[in-house]
């Protein structure tokens, strides 16, 4: 098992169950996020490397002796041997995403460390605990057969913000329906795919039931439209998923998109920060506001509306910034300088259109090195400011008023997106009404949790289809219905 220590190069790919030379000689070097220095570097795939990841997929899929065609427990069984070997790799996994994206440590141990294994378990105990085909009576004197069958070759594209969790959201229902899967991870975050190809090396899984091929946005397109896919999973921005839509569309390729989120914590009259601090700090500002679904317009009653603003100020203001790997540290580097550019550039315009900037706004002055940007919270925004439109992916939080309850619906509402959210209040009946009313794919009551067992995704601008729960596997199967023969 590879330990990352100094600098670790890859100088192959993991495709048909083994190691494959690249065909190019050109490397991706990955940076830490918080000190700028080297961590290692990944052969950059071309389109010959795809094509030879897809037809390694292809012929495992097609094999009629093959991984489409065992029976459910035993793909359980080397789906445990996969989840054995990722937790023998859980903390050196969770030290690599947490240096190259700037995760807190604390944080990468549960979404990153944890998380795989826990949803390798979850799919392949639900399919081989249940019927994968049931007999109806029809109508007309007949019956008819109706089978769950897996789609075939999955090309999984994910982003870098929570690499390995997102990676095994598409990972885990795909392999235990039977399908196939190239997976491209993003190029900020690849020495911890290697690190997870080198588990599945150890678990042994069936040669082209797994691939692992980094590389840019070229060659992700390159899978994308690939003749050999069958199916398109893909995790990242609104713009890029209306791309790979077009393109699915045009090819008729089943595809789910898991994209960009604006969400709301509407902050109702009753309600009491600072008894829920922790969860509405998780569900803000987690990852240093580097998640799609996080609640980061605030929306806060007129009448307590500085009461608000001086809490959800504090609360930023009071948050530890510093080393990600350090255990104490709530708020670490972003992933990139181009992030944090990004980052800088919406506070910028926040300014510009009039918000008061209340605390952050700058980078923090302990830290000469690394993308570090100080969370950050404006006042006095209208929703119609590009702050309150735009997703920053950043830690910065816009608190806008509203009058009525009827009111702060409708602004949570007004918004292109539609993936996350969250109601605060003293009565869960009365947050529970509110939430029903939010035009959104998830929202929590006092809190957000991702609950395995719960479909997640989006509505509008935020994606299409599901992932977790048994909807995420019901995405990976097609559906065959075999008339049987009424005489008999």
């Amino acid at each position: 098992m590879s330990v990352l220590t100094g600098t670790t190069d890859y100088t192959w790919f993991y495709i048909d169950g083994q190691t494959a030379k690249p065909d190019s000689g050109e490397t991706l070097a990955v940076q830490a996020a918080a000190t700028e220095e080297r961590l290692g570097s990944v052969p950059v795939s071309t389109e010959r490397d795809i094509d030879d990841a897809v037809a390694a997929a292809r012929r495992a899929f097609d094999d009629p002796q093959g991984w489409a065609h065992w029976e459910p427990t035993r793909r359980q069984e080397a789906l445990e041997r996969f989840a054995v070997a990722l937790e023998k790799r859980a903390q050196e996994t969770a030290t690599r995403v947490s240096l190259q994206n700037g995760m807190p440590i604390w944080l990468a141990q549960q979404f990153e460390a944890g998380f795989p294994a826990l949803l390798l378990r979850y799919y392949s105990g639900l399919v081989a605990g249940t019927p994968q085909e049931e007999t109806r009576d029809g109508m007309l004197g007949g019956r008819a057969r109706v089978i769950r069958e897996p789609v075939g070759v999955v090309g999984a594209v994910v982003p870098w913000n929570v690499p390995q969790g997102i990676t095994f959201l598409k990972l885990a229902p795909a392999l235990a329906a039977g399908c196939t899967v190239v997976l491209k991870p993003a190029p900020e975050t690849v020495l911890d795919a290697m690190l997870m190809a080198e588990a599945a090396l150890e678990a042994e899984l069936p040669p082209g039931v797994l691939n692992v091929v980094p590389g840019g946005r070229d060659v992700g397109a390159h899978l994308i439209a690939h003749p050999g896919v069958d199916k398109v999973s893909f995790t990242g921005s609104t713009a890029a998923g209306r791309a790979i839509a077009e393109t699915c569309g045009r090819l008729l390729r089943p595809v789910t998109l898991e994209l960009g989120g604006k969400s709301a914590a509407i902050v109702l009259d009753d309600a009491d920060l600072s008894s829920t601090i922790e969860s509405f700090f998780a569900s803000t500002l987690l990852n240093n506001g580097q998640i799609c679904w996080l609640g980061t317009r605030v929306l806060a009653p007129q009448h307590r509306y500085q009461e608000v603003v001086d809490t959800v100020s504090g609360l930023a203001g009071s948050l530890r910034i510093g080393d990600p790997l350090d255990e104490s540290t709530q708020i670490g580097p972003l992933v990139s300088s181009r992030q944090r550019d990004r980052v800088e550039s919406y506070i910028a315009k926040g300014k510009a259109e009039g918000g008061r900037l209340t605390v952050g706004g700058g980078r923090p002055e302990a830290f000469d090195r690394g993308w570090f940007v100080q969370p950050t919270v404006f006042a006095d925004v209208d929703n119609n400011h590009t702050i309150a439109q735009e997703e920053i992916f950043g830690p910065v939080l816009s608190v806008i008023p509203y009058g009525t309850e009827d009111e702060a619906v409708a602004i949570a509402n007004a918004s292109d997106f539609g993936l996350g959210g969250s109601v605060w209040t003293a009565d869960p009946e009365r947050g529970e009404a509110v939430a029903r009313r939010v035009r959104t794919g998830t929202i929590g009551i006092n809190a957000y949790v991702n609950e395995p067992t719960a479909p997640f995704g989006g509505v509008k601008a935020s994606g299409m289809g599901r992932e977790m729960g048994p909807e995420a596997l019901h995405s990976y199967q097609v559906l065959k219905t075999v008339y049987l023969d009424a005489s008999a």
